[in-house]
């Protein structure tokens, strides 16, 4: 059954709306359940910030209205269905629990901590695991193999998204996956080198590598056992 509403019930059971008669209002409440922010909610899903922030005003002045393919991305990562951001309607029962998001795992770090890539796998051939809570679209995952990063965490899975290319000074003292200029990938806490350019990488099972020049490198989101 189809009912018209302006109050709106999560699949965690929470109410999540009131008075909300335009697409842009639903957008922006079922939004504030999951992301503090338009624009935090925007860089997760890989939707250009501008884009995002208009649709959040949609059917309202200076807003731009957004469609079914949208309404389904938005509806998925919000926890809510496409049919209330685009009508109001509630097309199921309350309680039912979104899954997590599957992430492709891409590789595997090794001894030394670094990274080794399935290079040559197609991405419907890779395994995928469970993704943690508001995992972006573009998200991946590598596997721990031994104790590289602890003695805990062997089997364990390292997700990252947002890749810098070049390296942004915002990842300096986060733990991240680097690429180096010699070809390495690795693992590391990001550290200031002795010189503008230059990196230190620290972990807690190796001595530190000194001075290196990093091409890329991605913030760690999480680590878990997928």
């Amino acid at each position: 059954m189809y009912l018209m509403s302006t109050t709106y019930r999560a699949r965690d059971g929470h109410t999540v709306g009131f008075m909300a008669k335009t697409r842009g209002e639903r957008l922006r409440i079922a939004r504030e359940k999951r992301f503090k922010s338009a624009r935090l909610a925007a860089k997760a899903m890989s939707v250009a910030v501008s884009t995002y922030g208009a649709h959040e005003r949609a059917q309202s002045p200076g807003g731009r209205d957004y469609g079914p393919e949208d309404a389904k991305k938005y509806a998925r990562r919000f926890g809510v269905t496409p049919e209330w951001l685009l009508t109001g309607r509630e097309p199921f029962s309350v309680g039912e629990e979104l899954p997590p998001p599957k992430v492709p795992v891409v590789g595997y770090v090794g001894a030394g901590s670094a990274a080794h890539f399935y290079d040559g796998v197609a991405q419907p051939d890779l395994d995928e695991v469970l993704g943690p809570p508001g995992a972006a679209e573009k998200m991946s995952a590598v596997e721990v193999r031994g104790d590289s990063l602890g003695v805990y965490f062997n089997r364990w899975y390292v997700f990252y998204d947002e890749v810098r290319n070049p390296m942004t000074p915002d990842l300096i003292g986060q733990l991240c996956v680097v690429g180096l200029s010699d070809g390495r990938v690795l693992v590391k806490q990001v550290r200031r080198g002795s010189a503008e350019g230059l990196y230190n990488l620290h972990s807690a099972t190796e001595k530190p590598i000194a001075d290196v020049t990093i091409q890329w490198a991605a913030r760690v989101h999480s680590i878990s056992r997928g």
